[in-house]
């Protein structure tokens, strides 16, 4: 944290104070250069005698206590190959004229100070028989030519290390870093003036996350770029929402570092903005209708323009950076066949039928597991997923939401804290409330605008006064009847939407919305769309850190994830009632996928894998985001709205930004 503090306030915050964490390319590299350092192993010489604890020379007469995580002390073999390879560093150890020490190594050496402060884990700690110690960090990148040896927050981290070895009365006047890229070690001299930011790095760290209050972002810094956690951090969206709201960002900054302009962090592979699709998977999606691409970019032109009032379409050409990926490289497992049973092999799911068929997924392409139905997983596979934080969700036969198993809830306690006193807040709740409800009707309004063939103008015109009105409500009552009014309006035109031959569509046909249980095929389409996307929601909810049952608009009921279905209101007509009118048109489902149970119409095993199949392609499509306008996929939206969600329950952000289509 230490290292941290001094690259970067608000993400000390997020893994100190709220307890977030997210991989990639970079942090699994990371952990494979740590691989062997991270085993706990080896000794430390005796502390060189005649100095008192903290000073450069060791602490007289004093033996230390044992490493938590360390065997007893016992001498290395002087002759071990790893000791051969490390001569070098032993040479900088010993007295020039002095003969070379019997060697001494320990890894993963964990220290602690209550007089500093600190704790620290060291990868490897070498020293020779006076005491004598260097402790070496492992880093992943190519070693920077910069002053020192490295930048500031690496060198303040070894001087910590550096720091506590004197604490336990070792001498240690040094210290150095391993570059796994340039496969070089760079010493580190520890003076005074690093020894006073070090310390004072420390007390900032517990300053900051003391105050209980998140850092703002950084504002279009090059740090940003390769950061595991901007994600969750989303710095460039919080900074313009903020923006638009009237708040002055070039305001001086605050913290340890401000105005220090000799430190400039961060390895040279990492600088320099993102393309905007630099993996290239903007072509892999689904084409959309031509329509569906003018939307989206005159919603981008749109977005972009109000990031600067007054600027018009000139401001769309200053794209907000897209920080993290398009789209999510894991996909979700789903199965369905009853009596199926899920067990465990290495690093694969293997899904046993009672027909004897067999499929697996490997856990490392994984996103989640839903299990629709009667089917049946081992204890130890459920120990993975849940080991690896990949979400177990339980659907009836029929694709109702009942609920998850997952690991560890997310530790931000502050967020949860928040959302509760948000939901107690009846203002809070109608402010929200109107913004979903005049955007899910908006929503449906372009849906009718870009797939009827010929929608009647008054329809559209309802459903835009009824969007004015929802913008209005009184209160939540009231906001409850403008969006059913607005749901017949919509269900009135929706067969409108669906094409092709007239058997077919006689087939597909519907009279409004009905549902437990649906009764008739379009319906029943709908119904297993919603309960998708709600179990898509209430998974991001929890990985987020909210409480997906408790939410602003849908008030809490036991068992109903009335967050999730908070978030999927606007996102109902775009992403679940298109997946309907898309299957029915292009003929992905036919009408001999369904089956009738008395009044109930429910979709055929081969029809619902058809289904899924279908809702998964639209939850993997790029779409340009209204608001930032970078393309993105449909389920990183989900997860887009909800952290921003987050952020306004944290008052970083003063409103939630709808996500409305044109």
């Amino acid at each position: 944290m230490i290292n941290e503090v001094l690259y970067c306030e608000r993400l000390l915050y997020l893994e100190w104070a709220q307890g977030e964490f997210e991989d990639n390319v970079f942090t699994v590299e990371g952990r494979s250069v740590h691989r062997r350092a991270d085993v706990a192993g080896g000794e430390l010489p005796p502390p060189r005698a005649g100095a008192a604890p903290g000073s450069a020379e060791g602490h007289a007469g004093t033996t230390p206590s044992p490493v938590p995580g360390m065997p007893p002390a016992s001498p290395m073999q002087p002759a071990a190959p790893e000791a051969a390879r490390r001569g070098s560093a032993r040479r900088a150890l010993r007295d020039d004229d002095a003969a070379e020490p019997p060697p001494y190594e320990a890894r993963s050496v964990w220290l602690s100070s209550e007089r500093l402060g600190i704790t620290a884990r060291i990868d490897v700690v070498e020293g020779d028989a006076s005491g004598r110690l260097l402790p070496i960090e492992y880093k992943r990148g190519h070693a920077p030519d910069v002053p020192g040896g490295a930048y500031l927050p690496e060198r303040a981290q070894l001087c910590a290390h550096v720091l506590l070895l004197r604490e336990h009365g070792y001498a240690c006047d040094e210290a150095a870093i391993y570059f796994a890229a340039s496969r070089r070690r760079v010493p580190i001299a520890i003076d005074e003036a690093l020894v006073a930011a070090t310390l004072a790095a420390a007390a900032r760290a517990r300053e900051v996350t003391g105050a209980a209050c998140i850092p703002p972002p950084l504002v279009d810094s090059p740090k940003c770029n390769g950061c595991s956690l901007v994600g969750i951090c989303l710095p460039d969206e919080t900074n313009l929402l903020r923006r638009l709201a009237g708040e002055d960002l070039d305001a001086p900054a605050e913290g340890l570092l401000a105005g220090v302009e000799a430190v400039e962090q961060g390895p040279d592979e990492l600088e320099g903005p993102l393309e905007v699709d630099p993996w290239g998977l903007a072509g892999e999606a689904s084409e959309p209708s031509a329509a569906s691409e003018a939307s989206e970019v005159s919603a981008a032109s749109a977005a972009t323009a109000a990031a600067k009032p007054g600027e018009g379409d000139a401001a769309g050409e200053a794209e907000l950076r897209r920080l993290h990926p398009a789209r999510d490289d894991r996909l979700p497992v789903y199965v369905q066949e009853q009596g199926a049973r899920i067990g465990l092999a290495g690093e694969r799911l293997v899904v046993h039928t009672r027909a004897g068929g067999r499929s697996e997924a490997r856990l490392s392409n994984t996103s989640q597991v839903a299990l629709l139905g009667n089917v049946q997983i081992s204890t130890q596979a459920m120990r993975a997923l849940l080991e690896r934080g990949i979400p177990l969700c339980f659907m009836t036969y029929g694709g109702y939401y009942l609920g998850r198993a997952t690991g560890l809830d997310s530790r931000n306690v502050e967020l949860r804290v928040a959302q509760h006193r948000a939901a107690a807040d009846e203002a809070f709740c109608l402010s929200f409330a109107r913004g979903v409800v005049v955007s899910k009707i908006k929503n449906a309004r372009t849906m009718l605008r870009r797939n009827h063939a010929a929608v009647e103008p008054a329809a559209l015109s309802e459903l835009d006064q009824l969007a004015r009105k929802a913008a209005e409500a009184p209160s939540l009552a009231s906001l409850l009847g403008l969006e059913g009014t607005a749901a017949r309006a919509y269900f009135g035109a929706f067969p409108g939407m669906l094409k092709g031959p007239d058997e077919v569509r006689g087939a597909f046909d519907l009279e409004g919305r009905n549902r437990r249980p649906p009764r008739d095929p379009v319906n029943a389409l709908l119904s297993l769309a919603y309960a998708l996307l709600a179990k898509e929601l209430a998974v991001t909810l929890g990985t987020v850190g909210l409480d997906p049952l408790l939410g602003f608009y849908h008030q809490p009921r036991f068992g109903r994830p009335a967050l999730a279905l908070d978030l999927m209101e606007e996102l109902r007509p775009i992403v679940a009632d298109s997946v309907v009118v898309a299957t029915i048109n292009n003929g992905v489902v036919a009408p001999d996928d369904f089956q009738r149970h008395g009044d109930a119409v429910a979709l055929r095993p081969a029809g619902r894998k058809k289904f899924l199949m279908a809702y998964e392609r639209r939850m993997d499509q790029l779409v340009t985001h209204p608001v930032f306008g970078y393309r993105i996929s449909y389920r990183r939206v989900l997860e887009v709205q909800a952290r921003l969600l987050a952020r306004v329950l944290l008052g970083e952000v003063g409103a939630y930004p709808s996500f409305r289509t044109r």
